[in-house]
């Protein structure tokens, strides 16, 4: 596990942003082999979709051999609704990238079969060959995806009731008023994204500190479904500083300080660099280097 810890919400959100395109740029991706990622919505993601929308613009990055599979869809919600998971997608990202969009895949949450649609999404997840990199978010309680607290941790896309702080959360976009909430969706499982080849976890703001404590510093638990991916070889936390008011100051110190033994820096058993081969630093052909706090890359 690493937790990369940056100044703000800017530099986390373009941390995250070149780690993707780094990652997308070094599978060199083809007509016959594809990147596969897997996203997420809400507030927290926005800032890294610009960025990447940027260097796509800017000619560093193309999405022509990219598929990507969205964590979660409101259910009875009609799809051209401005707060529908599929309007956010295209508003915010597609549209302004070169994917195909026969290989941006949205869970239907209007559905004549639920059921049948969460297996067909992951049908198509394994027919895509699994996820190389899937992008979460969390809830102030812990929740990613729409694994609600007590989800099973070993879960399957399926249709979940949203819980009530979910709910709370959500009511600012739908004009703060809670009847207008959907209270089901659709969301990939704790297992699904468990898949992933890798991992990376976007927690920003103050509200999130708590859930991400819980995440870190304290036992897999199905009521802080974030957790589980301790547990998950490959697994990145990238946060902002008011994310980590409620981790110890040690902890803050260990993942702040890459270790250094034998000669390797950032190498140690479950440490690992935040700034290792292939991480960001630079986008490969762009010229252009990060501002943010430069570190030595270690070796793997």
């Amino acid at each position: 596990m690493r937790l990369v810890i940056l100044d703000n919400y800017d530099l986390a959100s373009e941390w995250a942003a070149k780690y993707i395109c780094n990652r997308i740029i070094q599978f060199r991706p083809g007509q016959d082999r594809y990147f596969t990622l897997g996203l997420p919505t809400g507030s927290t993601p926005l800032g890294c979709y610009k960025k990447l929308i940027e260097y796509h613009k800017n000619g560093d990055l193309s999405f022509k051999y990219v598929k990507t599979f969205n964590m979660d869809e409101y259910v009875g919600l009609p799809r051209n609704h401005p707060e529908s998971y599929h309007s956010y997608m295209w508003n915010n990202f597609f549209k302004h990238i070169d994917i195909d969009p026969n290989n941006a895949h949205i869970l239907d949450g209007n559905a004549t079969d639920l059921q049948a649609e969460c297996d067909a999404f992951e049908k198509k997840i394994k027919e895509a060959g699994g996820i190389d990199l899937f992008v979460g978010g969390i809830g102030p309680d812990g929740h990613i995806a729409f694994n609600e607290p007590g989800s099973s941790l070993v879960s399957r896309t399926r249709l979940k009731t949203l819980a009530m702080d979910t709910i709370l959360a959500n009511a600012k976009y739908f004009d703060g008023d809670l009847s207008k909430v959907p209270t089901m969706a659709l969301t990939v499982g704790v297992g699904t994204v468990m898949d992933a080849r890798e991992v990376m976890i976007l927690i920003t703001g103050a509200h999130k500190a708590f859930a991400l404590y819980k995440a870190i510093e304290e036992g897999v638990n199905h009521m802080w479904t974030v957790s589980a991916f301790q547990q998950h070889p490959r697994t990145i936390f990238v946060c902002d500083e008011d994310a980590t008011l409620e981790l110890r100051v040690k902890t803050v110190k260990y993942f702040k300080e890459p270790l250094c033994i034998g000669g390797f820096p950032g190498v140690s058993d479950g440490k690992e660099s935040a700034y290792n081969v292939g991480d960001p630093g630079s986008i490969p052909g762009s010229g252009r280097s990060s501002g943010e706090r430069k570190t030595k890359q270690s070796e793997r």
